[in-house]
Parts: structure tokens; sequence; C-alpha cells
């Protein structure tokens, strides 16, 4: 039984992601779940204010991505959130838990977009089954998502760089062209809504959503080991994807805002940017953005499967999650990439946009938090962090998680039951597990 699992070792391959390799796959994963999947559940809970939810977004995902950036610039590792976890808390339960509330969160991620491609794509045809023909396209959109992943890291390298060129401009694209049909006005930038139209819980619930659609710089964490000067290029391509991201989320939210009512908005939540097209463009204008969105979601599943694969295997070389191969042939790396496929299918046809990404949110978050107490505690020195930016980021992520978990146990306790007997099921199941492990050690 030893020689098999050495043999089946994760193969990293050193230098073998370049800088702009890794702010595709940054971008990848955040443009992909972010404005296309989340646009219209922000404006839900925030109105005609949800751009500026966005930009407020990006600012605390920057004090998040601190903790990341001063720890995997010192070091890079191929599992680099399993990396900062147990060098902050060491092989325990906590570490182990974290790590596996962030590869589900990872997870949920794929899910959420994948729905996202089947809502797009089901606005080119005249059906009335969309409850069926949704999740169908997504389930189909992971199963060719993982064909291209085990492909190995040059085909994905070289095709997430293409369609990040492609969506990217794409996206500016309809945005500039948005706002150019739109003749925006002062409103438009600065509404004339009240702030008291919405409950304070409902914006800093809806900054909660797009933290969510920032979360994807973790993705260059987890394969700083595979990135070429992974010293300084983690760092720059983790800030990088953050700007592409805030520039384009922006220039999209106020195209949207000022061809569309805030009523329509959320009415197409799913398929938001599409709905905007219509008027804006009309036929020519949906076709060119759905293909758009098909180009972003199945960039982003491909990079967020990418990067959940290699943390996932990392976390099974530490020992911190159990494996078996169940007779499947290759490496560790390829039996996570199953695994992480099966959860992704059913969470892809059993929960709803809204669902996923409230879920995803509340797991990203509290690991998020126990990243930034980790290396406050235990690493702030040895990194040389500030304390001032790491007790920030905590308090800043402590209040938007309130506020969500407040917003959806009032409006759907299921998403909030769902998340607390997750969390439950694995800070006990990693307990038990390193129990049972340590006699062995």
């Amino acid at each position: 039984m030893g020689p098999k699992v050495l043999n089946r070792k994760t193969q990293y391959r050193k230098d073998s992601l370049s800088l702009a390799g890794a702010v595709a796959l940054g971008t990848g994963v955040m443009i992909g779940a972010g404005i296309f999947a989340l646009l219209g559940q922000v404006a839900e809970l925030a109105g005609a204010w949800f751009p500026y939810i966005f930009l407020i977004g990006a600012v605390i995902s920057a004090f998040s991505a601190y903790s990341y950036i001063k720890v995997s610039n010192a070091h890079p590792s191929a599992g680099g959130i399993a990396m900062i976890l147990t060098r902050a808390y060491g092989e325990t339960t906590v570490a182990a838990a974290a790590a596996v509330l962030m590869a589900l969160s990872m997870v949920i991620n794929e899910s959420l977009v994948a729905r996202t491609f089947g809502s797009y794509t089901m606005q080119l045809f005249d059906v009335t089954d969309r409850e069926f023909w949704v999740p169908f396209l997504g389930v189909a959109l992971l199963a060719v998502a993982f064909i291209v992943n085990i492909s190995g890291n040059k085909v994905i390298g070289k095709s997430s760089q293409l369609m990040a060129i492609l969506k990217v401009g794409g996206i500016v694209i309809f945005a500039l062209g948005g706002l150019a049909v739109s003749h925006l006005t002062a409103d438009d930038i600065w509404p004339v809504q009240s702030l008291q139209d919405y409950s304070p819980a409902g914006y800093v619930g809806a900054i909660a959503l797009s933290i969510l659609a920032y979360k994807g710089f973790t993705t260059i964490t987890n394969s700083g080991g595979e990135i070429t000067h992974p010293h300084r290029n983690v760092g720059r391509a983790i800030v990088i994807s953050l700007l592409i991201c805030t520039v384009v989320y922006l220039l999209v939210a106020f195209s949207v805002a000022a061809n569309l009512p805030v009523p329509q908005i959320v009415a197409a939540k799913n398929y938001s940017l599409a709905e905007a097209a219509r008027p804006a463009f009309g036929s020519n204008g949906l076709y060119f953005t759905v293909a758009i969105a098909i180009i972003a979601t199945v960039s982003g599943v491909i990079a967020s499967i990418f990067a959940v694969s290699r943390m996932t295997a990392m976390l099974t070389e530490m020992k911190l999650i159990p494996h078996s191969h169940f007779g499947m042939p290759g490496s560790i790396q390829k039996h996570m990439l199953v695994y992480a496929l099966v959860v992704a299918f059913i969470l892809t046809i059993f929960f709803d946009l809204s669902r996923i990404a409230s879920m995803g949110a509340i797991f990203y978050l509290v690991m998020d938090m126990m990243v930034h107490w980790g290396v406050l505690r235990k690493l702030r020195a040895e990194v040389k962090a500030s304390a001032a930016i790491l007790v920030t980021a905590l308090v800043l992520d402590a209040i938007v998680l309130g506020a969500l978990i407040w917003v959806k146990a009032s409006v759907d306790m299921t998403v909030v039951i769902v998340s607390v007997i997750g969390m439950i099921a694995v800070f006990s199941g990693e307990f038990a597990y390193l129990k049972w492990r340590r006699p062995s050690m």
C-alpha cells in the first residue's frame, strides 16, 4: 500500500506558470464568478448603489490579500493556503479544517460559475424547461473543464491566457459600448436613491457577496510553487489581478445601471448582463454578451478546478485529509479533480445561484479570518507584516460575515443551517481523522 501512495504523488512543475499565466488564472476565476454571477445578487441587496459595493469589496479584498501576499512571498508553495495555515497553527484540526473550508468554497465557486454558464447560454434559446437545462449545461461545463485540467499545466496556461484576453476585451467592449449608447448622466454615477431605502445589513451583506467576486486571487497563492520567480511574482500577480478585475467590474456595473432600472436587474439577476444588452445593442448585442459570458464562465471553471486540485492534493500529501484512489490510475491531483467534480455536480444540480453564492461567501470569510488571525499571532514578525493591516482585515471580514448571516437568516434560513452543519462536519471530521492518524505518526 505504501509504495502505491508514493507512486501516485502529485507532480508539481516548478516554473510552469509565468506571471502572465498566473494573472490569467486569477482573473479567470474572478471575472468568471464575479460580474456575471453576482452583479444581480448584489443589486438585489444594495439597489442603485451596487457599483460602489463592488468598489468597497475590492478595498476589503485588498486588505485580505495582504496576509496571503506577505506569507506567499516568503514561502511560495503549490498548496499556498494550506502552507499558511500549517505554519500558523501547526498540523492541527484548526489548520486542516480551515484549509478544507477554503477548498469547499472553491468547489462552491465552480458550481456558481457552472450555473451562471447555464443561465446565460439559455438566453439563446426559447425554451420553457429552464430548471432542467440550466443545471444540465452547468454539469456539462464541469465535465469539459475536468478534461482540460487533466491535460496538464501547459494546456491550462495557454487556454487561460487566451480566454482571459478574449473575455476581458469583450467585457470592456460591452461596458464602453453600453455607456456610450446609454447617455450616462450624473444620476447614474451618483444615484438619487436614498441610502435608507435598503437596510444597513443589506448593504454589508451585498459587500460580502462582492468579496466572493474577488476571492479568485487565492488561486494564485495555491499555485505559488509553480510560478516563475515566485518570491516576487506571486504578490505581483495578485495585485495585477485585483486591479484588472476592479476596473472591469466598475465599468460593467455602471454600464448595466445606465441601461436597466434596478427592478429589471433584480428580475434578471441570474443573467443581468444579457438583459442589459437587449435595450443597449439589440439581438446582436445579446449574442455578443452571451458569447463573452460563456468564455468567462468556461475559463473560470477551468481555473478554479486547477487551483482546488492543487490545494487538496497538497493537503493529502501533508496527511491533513484522508485519501483513497478507489482503483483510479494517475496522481493524487487527478484523483482530487474527480472528488471535487462530484461535489460540484451535486451543488450545481440541487442549489440555485443565490444559495450557492451565500454558502461560498460564508465558508470563505470564516477561513479568511482564520488566516489573518494565524498570521497576526504566529507569523507577523517572520514575514514582516503590519499588525494594523491584519487587524483591519479581521474586523472588516467579521462585519461583512455577520451582516450576510443576518440577512440570510431573515430570508433563507436554510443557507445558514446548511453552512453551519457543513462547518461542524468539517471540524469534527478533521478532529476525528487527525486523532486517528496520530498514533502512527
